[in-house]
This record gives C-alpha cells, sequence and structure tokens, in this order.
C-alpha cells in the first residue's frame, strides 16, 4: 500500500470505528486477505460507508468501482480519484453508458495484475429489506480476467446494521464462502456463463445478509429469535441466526401458514408488551439478588467522578455532533444515504472545530494553554462516548429492575409466556430443517 493510501485508510478507518460500533467481523476463512486477484462483493444498504468498511477491513489495496456523480463531486472526486477508483456510468444518472466498456476493461485487467476491487453488484445503494436483483457487471469482469489467465476469487461481503443511519450503531460485517471462477472458451458463450456466475454470486450474498419480505417482519424475527436463543440458554442477538430466521419465515408462512399466522401475532403481541414496559426479552431472566444489585450501584457510582469530563465534553463537542445531523436532515437525505452524509461532514467539521478550540486556548492562555487544549479534545472526546454508552447500558438494565424488581408476577408471567413461545419457535425451527433436509 502506498503511503497515501495507507493514510486515508487510517483516516476513515477511525472515522467509521468512531460513528460505528463494529461488531466482530466473521472471517473464518480470513478471506480478507486472500492474495491474487480477488473481487470484494457486498450488499448495499448503506451508501458510501458500505465502501469504507471494504476499504477499512480488506487487508490489502483495494479498488473500487463507484457511480460517476461521485467523482464530480468537490473534494470527495478527488480523493477518490487519487485512490484510483474506477467510473460505473449509470442510465438513471443520465451517463452513456457504454463508456462502461472501458471500466470493465480496466477493472479486469487490474485482476489480471493481481490486483483486489471492491464491486456491489446490486447497482445502487438502496433501503429494501432483501438484496435487489444483481447486475452483471462483476460476472462480466471476472469471467473476462479469468479467461486472461487470471485465477480469480470472489469474496462475498454481508453488511448488517442494527440502525443504519444512527450514530454508535451496531454493524455487523460476514465474510461468505469464497467463489472461484473459471472461464472457458470464448465470448460466444458469454452471456449463459455470466447469469450462470451472477447466480452464485447472489446464492453467496444471500448467506450473509438479511433477507426479508417486508420490514414490518424484522421485529417478529428478532424476537422469535431471543426467545428462541433464552429456550435454549444462549445469548440472543446472533447475527447468523438471525438470517436463518429470515430465511425460514417464508417456508414456514407457505408450509403451516395457519399455525404460522397465529404463532406470528402471539410473538408480536409478546414483543408489544415488553415494548410498553421498556424490557427486553433477555431481562426476564435476570434474578435480582442482593450482592449483584449491591454491586451493580457501587460499580456505576464510581462512574459519578468522570461527570465533570463528560459535561466538557459535551459542552465542547456540541457543535461536531449537531452540525452533521442538521446538515442530513436540511438536505433531507434518504435513510441509504443519510450517515454518508453524516459522516463526512463529521469528518470535515470536528477537525475543524478541534483547530477552533485550540485558537481560542490560544488567544485566552497562549502557547502552553493551546498545546493542553489540542491534546486534551482526543481523549476528553473518546471518554464523553465511552461514558455515555456504558452509562446507556446501564440505564437499561435500572430501568429492568425498577419495572421487573418490584413486580414478581408480571415479571414470572412474562418469563412464562415467553418461554412458551420458546418452545413453539422451537418446535417449527425443527420442522424447518426437516423440511429443507426432506
Amino acid at each position: 500500500m502506498s503511503a497515501f493510501y495507507t493514510f486515508v485508510r487510517a483516516l476513515f478507518g477511525l472515522a467509521v470505528r468512531l460513528f460505528f460500533r463494529l461488531g466482530p467481523v466473521v472471517d473464518p476463512a480470513r478471506a480478507l486477505g486472500t492474495p491474487g486477484p480477488v473481487i470484494f462483493v457486498g450488499n448495499h444498504p448503506n451508501g458510501l460507508v458500505d465502501p469504507a468498511l471494504v476499504f477499512v477491513l480488506a487487508e490489502r489495496h483495494v479498488t473500487f468501482l463507484a457511480k460517476e456523480p461521485l467523482f464530480r463531486m468537490p473534494v470527495l472526486g478527488a480523493l477518490i480519484k487519487a485512490l484510483g477508483a474506477l467510473p460505473v456510468f449509470r442510465k438513471k444518472d443520465g451517463a452513456d453508458t457504454a463508456k462502461n466498456d472501458g471500466t470493465l476493461s480496466a477493472a479486469a485487467q487490474a485482476l489480471v495484475q493481481g490486483r483486489a476491487i471492491t464491486i456491489f453488484p446490486e447497482g445502487k445503494s438502496h433501503s429494501e429489506p432483501m438484496l435487489q436483483e444483481l447486475k452483471t457487471g462483476c460476472a462480466r469482469i471476472a469471467l473476462m480476467a479469468a479467461r486472461q489467465g487470471a485465477a480469480v476469487q470472489i469474496v462475498p461481503l454481508g453488511f448488517t446494521y442494527e440502525a443504519k443511519n444512527r450514530f454508535r450503531s451496531e454493524v455487523h460485517v460476514e465474510v461468505g464462502r469464497v467463489l472461484a471462477v473459471v472461464g472457458s472458451g470464448d465470448f460466444e458463450d458469454d452471456r449463459e456463463q455470466v447469469s450462470a456466475l451472477t447466480g452464485r454470486i447472489a446464492q453467496a450474498l444471500s448467506e450473509v445478509t438479511l433477507n426479508l419480505e417486508a420490514w414490518e417482519d424484522l421485529p417478529i424475527v428478532e424476537t422469535a429469535e431471543a426467545l428462541y436463543a433464552l429456550t435454549k440458554g444462549e445469548a440472543e442477538g446472533d447475527p447468523e441466526r438471525t438470517r436463518a430466521f429470515a430465511k425460514g419465515l417464508p417456508v414456514v408462512r407457505g408450509a403451516e401458514p395457519e399455525r404460522f399466522e397465529q404463532l406470528k401475532a402471539q410473538v408480536a403481541s409478546f414483543a408489544r408488551r415488553l415494548e410498553l414496559v421498556e424490557v427486553r426479552p433477555a431481562d426476564l431472566h435476570v434474578r435480582y439478588r442482593l450482592g449483584t444489585v449491591a454491586r451493580f450501584v457501587l460499580r456505576n457510582a464510581m462512574w459519578l467522578v468522570g461527570l465533570p469530563v463528560v459535561a466538557a465534553g459535551l459542552v465542547a463537542f456540541f457543535i461536531p455532533y449537531w452540525v452533521p445531523l442538521l446538515l442530513a436532515r436540511a438536505s433531507r437525505a434518504e435513510a441509504d444515504v443519510e450517515s454518508t452524509v453524516k459522516l463526512l461532514a463529521a469528518m470535515l467539521v470536528a477537525p475543524l472545530w478541534w483547530a477552533v478550540l485550540t485558537g481560542v486556548a490560544f488567544v485566552a492562555w497562549g502557547g502552553w494553554g493551546a498545546l493542553a487544549v489540542f491534546a486534551a479534545v482526543p481523549p476528553v472526546a473518546l471518554f464523553t462516548r465511552y461514558f455515555l454508552e456504558r452509562r446507556h447500558g446501564a440505564y437499561l438494565d435500572a430501568r429492568a429492575f425498577f419495572v421487573l424488581g418490584s413486580r414478581r408476577r408480571l415479571k414470572a408471567r412474562l418469563r412464562d409466556e415467553g418461554l412458551a413461545l420458546g418452545r413453539q419457535i422451537d418446535a417449527l425451527v425443527e420442522a424447518y430443517r426437516a423440511h429443507v433436509t426432506a
């Protein structure tokens, strides 16, 4: 990697990790570091954040394919050109799509030279609950390079966001099975090979992404997964299991519609009641012993010594927090690009505000004061963010205690109902497994 690429990658890595909580990356085969000609492909729910994640996580230099209008944007256009990105000309942008022949050829040549490229084959960022129909560009590039002797491998990446436009929400990245590409013959049978490879890519991406028929099914899937996990004595919120539930939903709905609709209504009703009392399924199985509660209170009381620093942080960083948010609202950004606006705005506003604070300190207290403020800004910002995240979790735990700790009958009733629903869900899971293996 060049020094410039490494610097920009580190900068975006810091920004992405500050904006989102990046969960453990599931990459059992360490495919993100696969050598030789590689195409990273991913689903595309979150604008420029998706390629930024590939940029940050890939363990090698990556050439991106990006829509052509980005190349004409101030600052960003110059940056992606400097990083060697290739433009994709789309009909919806009013561009001449014939120019894509040059882009495909350049991408194929990059693979022949043993490099890595990234492409999002859905062709657009979107907020739909499932993968959109894939464009054929990825398959065409791969086959073009393979016919020239490149041993091309395609690495599918699945991005699942907890709340993709919310600051400090969580994002899970899963790397799927690597696809080897074999190109045979000439271009006479190209259409058939392109179609077959595009189908393989779509199947591989579906295995690492959450696909729902409608977003209204998501609370059902999440609650069902949590109840199933509690029934099995496991931690809830497992991304792989959640995807399995989403995948099995239409199968069970088709095989046993009456049973499915009845259980769906029960799960939805249960989820609404939990929402009304503001507790999570996991809270129903917590036992409030005196020692546990005392340790919780003592541990969180100790954090009170950090309040002065947090108060200073909230005052000092009011501007860099709210300006990106207000810009996103003013631009009326759609859900799939809202985080892009916020992230890019924060990357611009935060350093400028840091410089302003340093300048004010210099005027007020001279050089040493400016140096002290310059050095203090990053740790104060990080501590404030960490404090608020930890206290939010403590607040949820405390709220559950006050709701359920003194209402044992309510807790027992909800727990028993949750376990009963969990057993029904377990039975449906077993029926689904039998259906799949039959």
